[in-house]
């Protein structure tokens, strides 16, 4: 017996890889947000653990999340 699987008839097929694993948007945004995030980090990590952001933390996870949405941006363009 040969099982074969045709997604050609799905609204989301270009999502499903392989057997029917799933990688929703939100999943290849933080992919593609996060080596962004590392370069951004980098760049301003003397700048704000020197003391002159308030909460380097919480500046850390809004530029993490800028990163991520301009991915988003980026993936619903294409």
């Amino acid at each position: 017996m040969e099982l074969t699987f045709n997604t050609s008839g799905f609204p989301l097929q270009d999502l499903i890889v392989g057997a029917s694993i799933y990688f929703p948007p939100l999943f290849k945004a933080v992919l593609l947000g996060f080596p962004v995030w590392l370069i951004a980090h980098r760049l301003l990590r003397d700048w704000m653990y020197a003391g002159d952001v308030w909460h380097p933390l919480l500046m850390d996870l809004s530029l993490f999340a800028l990163a991520v949405c301009m991915a988003m941006m980026l993936i619903v363009a294409w």
